[in-house]
């Protein structure tokens, strides 16, 4: 199969200590309660989704993007120790590229979970002969640290304000 060609399946991406869990409709109510602190919007701006709205984000991306040749790949981050959600990661994939994004919840952040989805996100996308990138606000020093521990690489290159970050495909 040449992954270029296809889009990629979403499927579950276990870590050391993670699950990278697709992306259910059913999980909007654990995620509104993981996702309602202002403060997670404090670089991106809006503010939390109650759970009606959390509920329809996730009817919108589980039908998938709109756009053809957009493949939209959403995962929830299960903590394996508890079981409990703590945040989530995605891609929206057209042809060789992956633009990646990521939030941990306040109460999660600081135990390196999010450099390790990342992490792992990123591997899954260049595994699959993506090239990726992130944008991130050039003052969120936390969003930064998780793009450089998943390999993704600063450039000079400014969009809507934020810095773009990358990689390029695997071999």
């Amino acid at each position: 199969m040449n992954f270029l060609t296809s889009p990629p399946d979403v499927e579950a991406i276990p870590t050391e200590r993670l699950d990278l869990v697709p992306l259910e409709v059913g999980h909007a109510e654990e995620m509104a309660a993981v996702l309602n602190d202002p403060a997670l919007h404090a670089f991106v701006g809006g503010a939390p989704e109650s759970l009606e709205e959390l509920r329809a984000r996730y009817v919108r991306w589980t039908a998938g993007a709109p756009e053809p040749g957009t493949t939209w790949c959403n995962w929830v981050v299960r903590a394996r120790e508890d079981g409990r959600l703590v945040g989530t990661v995605q891609a929206t994939v057209v042809g060789d590229g992956a633009e990646v994004a990521w939030v941990v919840g306040t109460a999660w952040q600081g135990r390196g979970y999010a450099s390790e989805a990342a992490r792992a996100l990123v591997g899954w996308l260049r595994d699959r002969g993506r090239t990726v990138v992130a944008h991130v606000h050039p003052d969120h020093a936390a969003s930064a640290a998780v793009a450089r521990a998943a390999g993704l690489v600063r450039t000079g290159v400014l969009h809507d304000g934020e810095v773009r970050w990358e990689s390029v495909a695997a071999g």
